[in-house]
């Protein structure tokens, strides 16, 4: 007998026919010969009135008080939903957190799931009884109710589906499924019928879909099936699950992030130390920095940048200036006109011109880019604001994602069949899983070394659009595999660009660049043949936000430089000198416990 997960949001539960038609998609499901679990958000628009009560008392809720007046709602739904089913003639039983077994941390208001003990829930199910479960909540050590944040209902949903080794975990949304980018902002967006857990935690992170980064981890974790489905019809929707390699695209989504603030420090001391001294401040705050870029140094002294909710940046300014005073160097500038676009797809992998294309769309566009970073299987870009609806229609038509079969690059190529994607990493994260203390610790799978790279930068080249598809076309029109891609924000209308390639294409790069820039007024190209770029992969990067605080930390006290960053939910990249290479592999393998893995 199969165990089944499905998890209702608040609108499909906002009134009692809602709930009625949920309660019969739950009575089908048992009827089938299924045991059911149903995860049922608060109705409606019941935590937000719940929350504006609270301030009507007080400008400062105290955060214990909140997570008890919060967890009411889903209290109310499951007890409605357990009615509504036993009206139908099943026996359901509704449970909160506390009663699932459910254990947090005692951070409240986003409380993080340490264990669920699910003896009673187990009984229930045995007994031939259909659970409904509080989403959203649970208790810490000391018996207090919790809540889990944002998205806490398919935590909940993917959590209890890893414990009771569930077959499928089904979310019902108000939407089809996951679809290509936002249908509201881009009329051609095409619903997926697959994607791999990797793509949709980097469009999670992103702002796209219609899941958080969280349950998502939950579910790569724990190998959970998951199956986003419309909650007002049949429909399949869309399947979260490991892809085979015959079904990765080169793209398979593009994500719109609007609400985001650039920070940079610049002019900082170019020596060990810096990065963590940055994070540290950052992570003290729990404050979710993104899209972290430093490009190469240059006569002594380095910029870093990164983006951050715009909610948030009043505190990382106060955080930017405490490590920039600690530093003793430096100055601090923000900006909060920009937007930031990103492209996913785990077939990006293997294609050289996955990047060419991006640009090549933006600039067709008339869309100047700010900032670039990379992950294997992402590219981002910071735009202004007013032109971000613009670029993202253009990069969704750019990669003709309307289709049912989008087409490869037509930039660049397919490396030679020799170069193979790196090898799955399930088993290395299963056996990290498997040690862990808590169920949401970080996973930290891999630190990779890889000392076959070289390192390019072109200086010095007009801010304006168009720039980096010119680069980065004749870069994959000549069949050269680029990785990992840093631009950090201009200096008097002026960018750099810098990237790595393998080092047995480097004088096949350069020869190319030098023809392209050859007309260009003041640029430069330099290159570095010898680098080493270390890569830590794992699960939950950006959402624990002390991660690049322990990376960096662990560097510094092993004097290691860290000469470029880049960033995304599944990866840490930096490039260190070659001598330096091993002692920070070693570093960070002992850092996240892999010493004997």
């Amino acid at each position: 007998m199969a165990v089944i997960v499905q998890k209702f949001g608040g609108s499909s539960v906002a009134d009692a026919d809602r709930i009625r038609n949920c309660a019969r998609r739950i009575v089908a499901a048992k009827r089938a010969g299924h045991q059911v679990v149903a995860v049922v958000s608060a109705r409606g628009d019941k935590t937000d009135d719940l929350i504006a009560l609270a301030k009507a008392i007080t400008e400062n809720p105290p955060p214990r008080e909140m997570d008890m007046l919060l967890a009411t709602g889903e209290q109310e739904a499951v007890a409605l939903m357990a009615m509504a089913v036993l009206e139908m003639g099943e026996e359901a039983i509704s449970l909160t957190g506390y009663q699932m077994g459910i254990r947090t941390d005692s951070t409240f208001t986003k409380a993080r799931i340490q264990q669920i003990k699910p003896d009673v829930m187990r009984a229930a199910l045995a007994a031939g009884k259909i659970v409904i479960a509080a989403g959203f909540q649970g208790v810490d050590e000391a018996l207090n109710i919790t809540t889990l944040g944002r998205g806490g209902s398919d935590t909940t949903a993917t959590a209890l589906a890893a414990v009771l080794e569930a077959d499928v975990c089904e979310i019902y949304t108000d939407v089809e499924g996951i679809f290509t980018t936002d249908p509201r902002a881009v009329k051609s967006a095409r619903k997926l019928a697959r994607i791999s857990y990797d793509e949709m935690l980097e469009l999670t992170s992103l702002g796209g879909g219609k899941m958080h980064s969280r349950s998502i981890e939950f579910a790569k974790k724990y190998r959970v099936v998951l199956q986003v489905r419309p909650s007002f019809n049949d429909g399949e929707g869309t399947l979260i699950a490991p892809m085979q390699d015959s079904d990765v695209a080169a793209v398979s989504g593009v994500a719109l992030v609007k609400n985001e603030a650039i920070v940079s420090l610049l002019g900082l001391p170019d020596r060990p130390g810096v990065l963590s001294a940055i994070f540290a401040r950052m992570a003290d705050r729990k404050i979710p920095i993104d899209m972290v870029i430093q490009d190469i140094g240059a006569a002594g002294v380095a910029d870093v940048s990164f983006t951050v909710p715009q909610d948030d940046l009043a505190e990382t300014l106060t955080a930017a200036e405490e490590a920039v005073a600690a530093l003793g160097a430096g100055t601090v500038q923000h900006g909060t006109n920009v937007s930031k676009v990103s492209v996913v797809g785990a077939g990006m992998r293997t294609h050289t011109g996955v990047a060419a294309q991006m640009f090549q769309a933006l600039a067709q566009a008339k869309v100047n880019i700010v900032m670039i970073t990379t992950s294997d299987i992402k590219i981002s870009v910071l735009v202004n604001r007013d032109q971000s609806v613009a670029a993202l229609n253009a990069v969704h038509a750019g990669f003709s994602l309307e289709q049912e079969v989008a087409p490869m690059p037509q930039i660049g190529c397919k490396p030679d069949e020799s170069v193979q994607p790196r090898l799955p990493r399930e088993e290395l994260e299963r056996d990290v899983v498997s040690r862990l203390a808590s169920m949401e610790d970080i996973v930290v799978s891999e630190v990779l070394l890889d000392q076959h790279q070289s390192r390019v930068t072109v200086r010095h080249v007009a801010d304006q659009p168009g720039v980096a598809a010119e680069v980065f076309e004749a870069v994959a029109e000549g069949g050269v595999m680029v990785d990992m891609i840093v631009q950090n924000i201009s200096h008097a209308r002026q960018a750099d660009l810098s990237f790595t390639v393998p080092r047995q294409d480097l004088e096949r790069c350069l020869l190319l660049l030098r023809e392209l820039i050859a007309d260009w007024p003041g640029a430069e190209l330099s290159y570095d043949k010898d680098i080493a770029l270390l890569t830590v992969l794992g699960i939950g990067l950006r959402s624990h936000t002390g991660v690049g605080d322990k990376m960096f930390r662990a560097l510094s006290v092993a004097s290691v430089n860290v000469q470029m960053v880049n960033t995304s939910e599944i990866r840490i990249g930096v490039v260190v000198s070659p001598t330096d290479g091993p002692k920070a592999h070693a570093t960070l393998l002992e850092t996240f416990g892999l010493s004997n893995a």
